[in-house]
């Protein structure tokens, strides 16, 4: 059971204004949120006066949005708490990969010690929910899902979680099938893959394998798809195909997906039509280096799309902080959305789907009976949020403070 109190005057959004029918601005007031037993339990107007002496937490006009859902990270792989490093060039994916499975066991940090680091970065921008890859493969075994487990452990009550069992180094070309079995059957939630094509070698085989162990450990999948083009896009037309065969419609992802955005967009949208029908989710990390999958063209046909912040501070890239929001903003940018409503809509890319307010400015959250998962951040509205990437002043995960402050008053009996 988790603790009773207030958060007082709470800036929550109710509307949007209209110029001549056009979205211009957001409306907000403050109010009073009840919070019991980890959910929202009552919403009353900050001009209610409390008398029931239960502690209250102040949250000084702060905005109040959904918190955040990392979709796509590697806690088994960062650096982080390690000396600075720059990274070595290679000619391609297996040489990286060759180079990792060098480095990282001759760390004098554990990988537990180094994902709490992670996980402590991601909490503090805002996540609550993590998705993250677990390196599977035949000299590691299934050591680094052990060791993110041992991490995830010591974030339980701050963070939710998802893990991949990841046969970074092909599941085919590793023989890794029986290890993403053994890793599914110790608390892996999601099965992974890598560029069948490209990596495995063998398009058909590799899903078919993938697909074959999801079914039998009733898990998701989340596959890696780096291959560009026409053959990234084969690639997911027969994973759609396998997907419903399956039956696993909403329970499929693919992540990166640039061939996406290197087709015209006559067959990107036949190619949101397959997806969408088979209920693929698709997941970006918004790189600057290459080509991305055309988000608002996914979104308005149906598809589910999330962002996440990838590799953080590793031996692939020296670059990556954990924060979610600035991801999103980068999505923002290169997506020229502009106006008030496309980045008010634009927070549900980060959320798991949630927006405070629906197109036409119904207040959708926070409901009574929720969750009280949120992020208290420094603007107006969400729009303002997104575009200037507002600091977080205090997260909360199921209720409980899991980062930063407030001012805590201890109310007088009535």
């Amino acid at each position: 059971m988790g603790i009773t109190y207030w958060l007082t005057n709470v800036r929550l959004e109710t509307g949007y204004r209209r110029d001549n029918g056009v979205v211009s601005g957001t409306e907000a007031s403050l109010f009073h949120i009840l919070i019991k037993d980890g959910k929202f339990a009552r919403i009353a107007p900050a001009t209610e006066v409390l008398q029931d002496g239960i502690q209250q937490r102040d949250a000084r006009g702060l905005l109040a949005i959904p918190s955040f859902v990392e979709k796509h990270v590697h806690l088994d792989k960062t650096l982080l708490g390690e000396e600075w490093r720059a990274v070595i060039p290679v000619s391609n994916i297996i040489e990286r990969c060759e180079i990792e499975k060098r480095v990282l066991p001759g760390l004098p940090t554990t990988t537990k010690e180094r994902a709490e680091n992670l996980l402590a970065v991601l909490l503090s921008y805002g996540s609550t929910h993590v998705r993250t890859h677990v390196d599977i493969y035949p000299e590691a075994g299934i050591s680094n899902l052990e060791e993110v487990k041992k991490a995830l452990t010591t974030y339980q009550n701050l963070v939710s979680h998802e893990i991949v069992a990841f046969p970074q180094h092909g599941l085919l070309r590793t023989g890794a099938k029986g290890l993403l079995r053994e890793a599914l059957a110790q608390g892996a939630t999601h099965v992974g893959g890598v560029d069948p094509a490209m990596v495995d070698g063998d398009i058909e085989e590799s899903l078919h394998q993938m697909m074959e162990l999801a079914v039998e450990a009733n898990a998701g999948v989340d596959l890696h798809l780096h291959d560009p083009g026409h053959l990234g896009t084969f690639t997911m037309k027969r994973l759609a195909a396998m997907t419903i065969d399956a039956g696993w419609q909403g329970r499929v992802a693919i992540s990166h997906a640039f061939a996406l955005g290197d087709i015209p967009a006559p067959e990107a949208e036949e190619m949101a039509t397959i997806l969408r029908e088979a209920g693929i989710t698709i997941i970006t990390s918004v790189p600057y280096s290459r080509v991305i999958p055309p988000v608002p063209l996914l979104h308005q046909n149906g598809v589910d799309v999330a962002v996440g912040c990838d590799n953080i501070f590793d031996t692939w890239q020296p670059y990556g902080n954990g924060d979610v929001l600035e991801r999103l903003w980068r999505l923002a940018e290169r997506s020229r959305w502009l106006d008030e409503l496309s980045l008010s809509q634009s927070l549900r890319f980060i959320t798991g789907g949630k927006t405070t307010l629906d197109v036409n400015g119904t207040q959708l959250w926070p409901a009574v009976g929720t969750d009280a998962s949120l992020v208290l951040v420094e603007a107006s509205c969400t729009a303002e949020a997104v575009a200037r990437r507002a600091d977080r002043k205090a997260v909360f995960f199921r209720g409980n403070l899991a980062a930063g402050k407030l001012e805590e008053v201890i109310a007088e009996e009535a």
